[in-house]
Formats: C-alpha cells, sequence, structure tokens
C-alpha cells in the first residue's frame, strides 16, 4: 500500500453483509477510516427489536464514529459530513442516493464498490439479476461515482464466474471478498490520481430492478432451464415459492432435467432418492431442497422419508 494511500482520511458508507467485508478489509489493511455512514437500525427477527446493519456492527468494534442519517435532504447532515473534511468516501450497498453535494465534499469524490460487470446490472439487485438472467460471468466494478445511478466511470474491474449450481448467496460471498480485495487494489491509484477512469458505453446498460416477494412464485409452464434459474436466482432470499394441496411449499434448490414427459406442468412425475420431480413447460426440474409450511429448509431426501405421499405420481403443484 503506497504512504498517500495510507494517509487518505476515508468515510466509508454501507449497510449490509456484502459492504461490511470491504469495510473489514479498509481496517485489517490499515487504512484511515474517520467515520462510518450507515441506514438507520431496522427492526429485525420476530420481536422486531431494532437491530444495527452489519456495516454499523462492525464500525462499533472498531470504536469508529457512526452516523446514520434517514437520507441527505437536512442542511445539517450535509454539513456535518463536508465538517469530517474527508479526502475520500467509499460507498458499498448503501442503500441511499447520494446528492451532488455530497458527491462533491470529500477531496477525492467518491467511489462505489459495485456487484456486477458494468455497464451491465446497474442498480440495486445485480447478484440476483445475473443469475436470473443466466449470466455466464459477473464481477466487480470499482467506479467513480456521479448523480446517476451507478453511471460513474471505471476504476477497476474484477470478473467472476457463475457456475450452473451457484444460488445468489453463494455468489452474494464471493462478490463480497473479491470487491474487498479489489477495493483495496485501487487506492493507490485513487490516492495518487495516476489512472483514467474508463467512460460507462450506456447503451449495454440493464436495470437491476430491486426483488419482490412476488417474484418468487414459480410458473410451471416456463422452461425448466429458467425454474432452476429463478430458484438458485431468489435464494436465500425472497425465496421461489409454489403450492401444495393450498398451502405454500417453498423451493430453495432446484436443477434442470433433461427428462423428458409429456405432463401438465406442475405435476409431480416422479421422485428419487434426493428429489422431487416436477413437469415444466419445457423439461423438469429437480427439487432438491424444500421447506413445508411451518417446517424449516431442508433436503427432500428427509422430507420423502418421512412425507413421500405429498409427492405422489400426479400430485399437482403450483394450483389454485
Amino acid at each position: 500500500m503506497s504512504d498517500s494511500a495510507k494517509q487518505l482520511r476515508i468515510l466509508f458508507a454501507g449497510t449490509p453483509d456484502f459492504a461490511a467485508s470491504s469495510l473489514q478489509a479498509l481496517l485489517d489493511a490499515g487504512h484511515n477510516v474517520i467515520g462510518v455512514y450507515t441506514q438507520p437500525d431496522r427492526p429485525a427477527g420476530r420481536g422486531r427489536k431494532l437491530t444495527p446493519s452489519p456495516v454499523k456492527a462492525v464500525a462499533l468494534e472498531h470504536n469508529l464514529p457512526v452516523y446514520q442519517p434517514v437520507n441527505f435532504k437536512q442542511e445539517e447532515d450535509r454539513q456535518r459530513l463536508a465538517s469530517l473534511q474527508a479526502d475520500l468516501m467509499i460507498v458499498a450497498a448503501y442503500g441511499l442516493l447520494l446528492p451532488k453535494a455530497v458527491l462533491d465534499a470529500p477531496r477525492l469524490g467518491c467511489i462505489n464498490v459495485h456487484a456486477s460487470l458494468l455497464p451491465r446490472w446497474r442498480g440495486a439487485a445485480p447478484i440476483h439479476r445475473s443469475l436470473l438472467a443466466g449470466d455466464r460471468e459477473t464481477g466487480i466494478t470499482i467506479m467513480q461515482m456521479d448523480e446517476g445511478l451507478d453511471t460513474g466511470a471505471m476504476i477497476l474491474k474484477k470478473q467472476c464466474p457463475i457456475s450452473a449450481s451457484d444460488t445468489s448467496g453463494e455468489l452474494h460471498d464471493r462478490l463480497a471478498a473479491i470487491g474487498a480485495a479489489a477495493l483495496l487494489e485501487s487506492l493507490p491509484a485513487v490516492a495518487d490520481q495516476t489512472i483514467t477512469p474508463e467512460v460507462q458505453d450506456d447503451n449495454l446498460a440493464c436495470y437491476a430492478h430491486k426483488l419482490e416477494k412476488a417474484e418468487g412464485e414459480i410458473d410451471w409452464h416456463k422452461p425448466a432451464s429458467e425454474i432452476a434459474r429463478q430458484v438458485r436466482g431468489l435464494a436465500p432470499w425472497p425465496v421461489a415459492f409454489t403450492s401444495l394441496n393450498g398451502e405454500t411449499l417453498r423451493v430453495w434448490y432446484a436443477e434442470a432435467s433433461d427428462e423428458e414427459t409429456s405432463a401438465q406442468p406442475g405435476t409431480v412425475i416422479g421422485t428419487d432418492k434426493k428429489a422431487v420431480i416436477v413437469a415444466c413447460g419445457e423439461g423438469a426440474v429437480r427439487l432438491l431442497k424444500i421447506q413445508l409450511p411451518g417446517s424449516k429448509a431442508m433436503d427432500s431426501s428427509a422430507v420423502l422419508n418421512s412425507k413421500k405421499e405429498l409427492f405422489s405420481n400426479g400430485t399437482g403443484l403450483g394450483l389454485s
């Protein structure tokens, strides 16, 4: 690490686990983090107790000042940030749009750790959208922020392959680690201003819409490959689902099968030791991890050992 990077007065802004990985990496590497911005504590768990974000938890563990404005519409919040006299603000999955006054406050502006190979998948859910779309590759982009949504010029990009078995949770964890490493790699050039960021090609951009729970409902008329991607792309949240005997059956993991069938889509066409096999619009899917109502998520093998009768041949899923 260059001396100039070590000397930077850094503000960090982020909220979830993905961002906490980058903050922890900065601290482990000895960077001078002077304060942390994160979203206000949110109710969580059965008791709906106010719970700090993962980023706040890391900050408190290291005795860093924490700031939690609802937004930056209040002049006092913008002035407080400016008064910290940061050289650089690092943003990772913060969840708030930063106004120009905030972007311009640090001497070197704001850089972002974004979980896609920009300009593909700008927006709130790039990891999930890359899986749902069937992308073979994604990655991390370190970007100089501007007033647009993930539209700034690119400082550094790191590729990450997507395997045929990845869930969004698994991909998230790999990208969080890649993002933390890429951030550290980029800082010397950012500090020394020895890099010319690459302007994005807006014509190649896709928008990664925020996930909605309703997107989890399985349409069995779709091809097996698409349904398998949906299941993997929505695990561990919001989790794909269908109905079984009028109740919700959650599907945590599935894989496409090349098994040919003329059965009605959504019909159970068999079971084996590991899976429930369901007909789709094209092909079939093997449900490998499921969650019955009132139960926890389990490997299908365990469910079939005790409740195989629920999945007898001809049983219909997704029936209203």
